[in-house]
């Protein structure tokens, strides 16, 4: 029986391991932390607990193709409940509140009451969000592995979704803000997601979650983890945690032998799947040589493929702030956070998640601010003294409480800070590129957002991570570890 060894615990790399196992290999999986699930992970703090991702799981919809892939990971199933909140997001302006309900019908009806001279623009958004319903990613096999009636068939498998990019893939969420007149509509628009993403990335979103294909597996995202690896584990694959990897051994020009642990122990095998960030593949495990030029390229382009990250606060509620029932973005005095000052924060409240977020009676909210590749920098600076980092990340939460009580003025000495964490986290804890969570952003001036697994010079190693595809995320991150033990059978000269 081959070996194969998996170099990160994240999604990708626990959905690699099923199918590996599922293929006939021996399969270890190799993780840093001591807990799997990469980014897909929580914690818990003074009884509360912390959730770091899911915000909606894209592939919930039963019969979907990613429902398919998501339940032979153990993700989903009959056993699974999933929630599916009634709205999108919220945002107040000005005394007025808009939201993006589930309900098509009701959003543009509550549209066009608030602003009906924007009628046009609202009709439009509302027509190519319905077309968007239909995006669909590749499930069954990585795009360069198509041929081509396979890519013509995934693609008229789309139905309209050619039609939303036509008219919504040349701008950005920016410029697609500037096409309403009404203020509310506008930060509707702007402030849910960066500014520089096509804009049609905000209406596939919002698509998925009005098509019943991005709902909340309940305990979310360190329970989704932990069912992934009870999943590996019960088709006999072995999970090392607290097992980094220090480099990738290579035997002969074309090959590797196996890995270095941070110990200094060597693990052979006869594939590696290099299940991690892949600037932390070429520029620590291998070396820059080897990554595809293509690749390379969009690495060294800083301007024109950008990536962000967020500077989080969790905070715990006495009480279930019924107020707020999912996400509400509002106006708020302004904050300094990084290289940025915003006017504007987001407020998400946790209660849907399950039992397992709050003790009975109580709840967790989380706000997130936006920080872009400069403000990383400045959080990278800060941490070289512990003691300054630590200290102004609680000055900033502390200022972010002031403005919730002020929101919220009935629970004034109800609410307490629970952690924060910033860019320079998710580098710390999974060697995460410029602190990025997902992978580059589709701007207008994106360059390849397409990767492949493979690496030209080494037969036996492959990649399997969300980064082969923007905008990344959990979605992308389980096929591709899927595709990645493709990969590893086509080099084996088997088809399963």
């Amino acid at each position: 029986m081959k070996k194969i060894i998996i170099i990160g615990g994240g999604i990708a790399g626990l959905s690699a391991g099923i199918y590996a196992q599922q293929a006939g290999f021996e399969t270890e999986i190799y993780e840093k932390n001591s807990v799997v699930g990469g980014q897909c992970t929580g914690w818990n703090r003074k009884g509360y607990f912390i959730d770091n991702c899911v915000h909606w799981l894209t592939g919930t919809k039963e019969g979907t193709d990613l429902y398919k892939t998501w339940e032979n990971v153990g993700v989903l199933g009959d056993d699974v409940t999933v929630l599916q909140p009634d709205a999108f997001y919220s945002v107040e302006l000005d005394g007025e509140t808009i939201t993006l309900w589930k309900d098509l019908d009701r959003t543009e009806k509550e549209l066009l009451a608030l602003s009906p001279e924007d009628k046009k623009e609202i009709k439009k958004f509302i027509a190519n969000v319905r077309m968007a319903e239909s995006m669909k990613m590749p499930t069954e096999k990585a795009m360069d592995m198509m041929n081509i009636f396979e890519i013509m068939k995934f693609g008229l498998s789309m139905g309209d979704m050619g039609k939303v990019i036509k008219e919504y893939g040349r701008i950005n969420v920016g410029e697609l803000s500037e096409r309403f007149k009404h203020p509310l509509l506008k930060a509707m628009i702007e402030t849910f997601m960066a500014k520089e993403y096509l804009a049609y990335s905000l209406l596939v979103s919002y698509a998925t979650f009005t098509s019943g294909n991005g709902g909340i597996p309940e305990g979310g995202s360190r329970v989704m983890a932990l069912r992934m690896q009870q999943r590996f584990e019960d088709l006999g694959g072995k999970v090392y945690t607290n097992t980094g990897v220090s480099q990738i051994n290579i035997d002969q020009l074309r090959s590797a032998a196996g890995i270095e642990l941070a110990d200094g122990r060597l693990v052979t095998g006869d594939y590696i799947i290099c299940a991690c960030d892949p600037d932390f593949t070429f520029q620590q495990l291998l070396n820059v040589s080897y990554m595809d030029k293509k690749l390379k390229a969009v690495y060294d382009d800083r301007k024109n493929n950008p990536v962000i990250s967020s500077f989080h606060v969790a905070f715990g509620v006495d009480g279930m702030l019924e107020e707020l029932t999912e996400t509400l973005l509002f106006e708020c005095e302004s904050l300094e956070i990084g290289t940025q000052t915003t006017n504007r924060m987001s407020l998400k409240n946790y209660a849907t998640y399950g039992p397992n977020i709050a003790p009975p009676g109580k709840t967790v909210i989380q706000s997130q601010f936006i920080q872009y590749e400069q403000d990383y920098d400045y959080w990278v600076n800060l941490a070289e003294n512990k003691s300054e980092y630590e200290a102004k990340k609680m000055a900033i939460a502390n200022e972010v409480l002031q403005r919730i009580e002020a929101k919220f003025p009935a629970y004034q000495g109800k609410i307490e800070i629970l952690d924060t964490w910033t860019p320079m986290t998710y580098h710390r804890y999974c060697n995460a590129y410029h602190g990025a969570y997902m992978s580059f952003i589709s701007t207008i001036s994106s360059q390849t957002t397409m990767f492949s697994g493979n690496i030209k010079a080494l037969d036996n190693v492959v990649l399997g991570s969300q980064w082969q595809m923007n905008p990344g995320g959990l979605p992308t991150a389980v096929i591709m570890g899927k595709f990645a033990v493709q990969r590893i059978l086509k080099k084996d000269k088997r088809k399963r």
